[in-house]
């Protein structure tokens, strides 16, 4: 029975080290794909700048425009580490998670993630209309006008505050420099989710160490 025991627990200890050693190769093939898309949205958003520059002209987009007095600021980043004083110094335990707050400056509602969250709810309430069945109940249509309702207040007042941060270049601006600002609003968050894929990497990686020492 010890042997067979032994044997049970070396194949379950060989499972898990499988399990992480998958899990850090997966992330690591996640974080070189946003590093990948990263430089291509870069790319994209200053080649967008110069050609909104080469229509509006070099005076009208500078640096001379800035207002350089003190403001809120419109996005924040937000890192919660779970801390667990049992596991003091284990990394695999204590790994922060990093979250993007856009216009954060919204009066009326409180840590507006901006397009992502928004472009992930959009896309779930297409879903699943798709998969609805026909003849919707009156509450199902009244809850998804509601929903659809905020969805469009929300996507306004981020036109709104995006035109705001705009107006320093003037009343009416190239197409491509509000291109461009979505480009480097890409960028950012792309940067926030390699951030996180880079924590979940480090853990897989520490946890199959760990592993392969106690092995030892």
């Amino acid at each position: 029975m010890s042997v067979e025991n032994g044997t049970r627990s070396s194949e379950e200890d060989a499972r898990k080290e499988d399990e992480n050693i998958l899990l850090f190769l997966d992330s690591m093939d996640s974080y070189l794909t946003l590093f990948d898309s990263l430089s291509s949205t870069l790319r994209q958003g200053w080649l967008e700048l110069a050609s909104a520059r080469h229509s509006m002209g070099t005076s009208r987009i500078t640096s001379a425009l800035f207002d350089l007095k003190l403001h809120s600021a419109a996005t924040t980043l937000q890192v919660n580490l779970p801390y667990d004083e049992s596991a003091s110094g284990d990394p695999t335990v204590n790994q922060p998670h990093f979250t993007l707050s856009k216009w954060a400056s919204l009066s009326d509602r409180k840590c507006d993630s901006g397009e992502v969250e928004i472009d992930e709810e959009l896309q779930k309430k297409s879903y699943n209309s798709q998969l609805r069945h026909r003849g919707p109940s009156t509450d199902v249509q009244e809850k998804d006008s509601e929903t659809n309702g905020k969805t469009l207040a929300v996507d306004d007042q981020i036109q709104k505050e995006r035109s705001k941060s705009l107006s320093v270049f003037g009343t009416l601006v190239s197409p491509k420099l509000r291109s461009a600002q979505v480009s480097f609003e890409t960028a950012l968050e792309t940067l926030v989710k390699m951030a996180n894929m880079r924590s979940s990497m480090l853990s897989a990686y520490a946890q199959t160490r760990q592993e392969m020492e106690g092995a030892e």
